[in-house]
């Protein structure tokens, strides 16, 4: 047989073998977990259980929130998918920091999250309290916290008819500084919780009102000797 006849009847033995009875064609072989390029399946596979969907709330803040991705920029929101933030509950999701995802898919899922949710007007034309700074006055935050948020939470953030507690020693402690200042600026509108403009009957707070805020939810945080608290320098998404 010519060499040319035998590589025919190679290929001719190969493209048999692979339509042999039983063996999957190509297009019903499963795709590994590092080639899904779906930003829904990754969303929902990685994300949704914690910061849930556009319909359903999470026990996180929403990453499906305009005015969330409007504060937060891609790096922040990268930083924290990728390596996650070290004593909360945000885990890291990229493979170079225990995770199960491969930088591609990282950057899908961020580009995915502002291509679907963001929004130009998010901001109404005003000017946000930037997203990340410095804890103020938990003095002034106590004042701070009596005019915008002890109606719904209660006069000492226990509680309130609206709204549960926001001192909960299991919150403040699975939440970082800058979650909590996220918290404040953002809101949580699925669950009737307004951010840093209010509710629109009153004046919105000013970035010094969320700084002493957030001092005043640091300062009811419980310090466990030997275990140091996420500082202001770990930003989450």
């Amino acid at each position: 047989m010519s060499v040319r006849g035998l590589a025919g009847a190679v290929l001719l033995v190969t493209v048999a073998c692979d339509r042999l009875p039983g063996r999957p064609r190509p297009e019903d072989r499963p795709t590994r977990p590092s080639q899904v390029k779906d930003f829904a399946t990754l969303y929902d596979h990685n994300c949704a259980g914690c910061h849930g969907t556009e319909r359903r709330p999470g026990a996180a803040v929403a990453l499906a929130d305009p005015v969330y991705l409007a504060l937060a920029d891609d790096a922040t929101i990268r930083r924290a998918t990728a390596v996650g933030v070290p004593g909360t509950a945000m885990p890291a999701f990229a493979r170079r920091a225990g995770g199960a995802l491969t930088e591609e898919q990282v950057d899908v899922v961020v580009h995915g999250m502002r291509a679907r949710w963001a929004r130009a007007a998010a901001l109404g034309g005003t000017a946000p309290p930037p997203y990340a700074a410095t804890p103020g006055d938990a003095g002034r935050g106590a004042a701070a916290y009596a005019t915008y948020c002890a109606s719904c939470h209660g006069p000492s953030g226990t509680g309130g008819k609206p709204a549960g507690s926001i001192v909960d020693r299991s919150y403040l402690e699975l939440v970082s500084d800058q979650g909590l200042r996220t918290a404040v600026l953002v809101g949580r509108p699925a669950l009737g919780m307004p951010g840093w403009r209010g509710d629109g009957k009153g004046p919105a707070m000013t970035a010094g009102d969320v700084a002493d805020v957030v001092a005043w939810l640091i300062a009811h945080r419980p310090q466990v000797t030997g275990r140091p608290h996420p500082s202001r320098d770990d930003h989450d998404g």
